[in-house]
């Protein structure tokens, strides 16, 4: 499975956060791998890699929200659709707590998944708050 298709992978998992309690969390991520399986030749190795960044996405999610709430003005995430807050809270973990991944590169596959699964504004968007968030360091 190719780095792409894995992150799109974490997403999906990141995505039934917002939709499930945490304590459903770990079901879900068993029906997830289950249905991921079935659909394709996923290996031991992605599927241990998917779970070790969803899990460490989830731990950051409070700090992510904080840094996406002081850069993206007028826009909280409470007001935020679902697909482009997951796609910005994965960006983030990448980019603040992910040392395998260049900003740039964590940027430009976060502009990619807006394509893929946002709205026609989605990779604006998503690319905007992500450029401003980068500026600041």
């Amino acid at each position: 499975m190719k780095r792409r298709e894995q992150r799109e992978c974490i997403f999906q998992l990141l995505f039934r956060v917002e939709f499930n309690g945490r304590e459903e969390m770990s079901e879900q991520a068993g029906l997830f791998l289950e249905e991921l399986r079935e659909e394709q030749e996923a290996k031991e190795r992605d599927e241990a890699y998917i779970l070790e960044k969803y899990r460490k996405a989830v731990e950051q999610i409070p700090q992510i929200d904080a840094m996406l709430d002081e850069s993206s003005k007028g826009w909280k995430t409470s007001r935020m659709g679902k697909v482009e807050l997951t796609i910005l809270r994965l960006a983030v973990y990448e980019m603040k707590f992910d040392e395998d991944i260049p900003e740039k590169v964590a940027i430009n596959e976060a502009v990619e998944l807006a394509r893929k699964f946002g709205g026609n504004d989605a990779p604006a968007f998503v690319n905007g708050v992500l450029a401003k968030l980068a500026e600041k360091e």
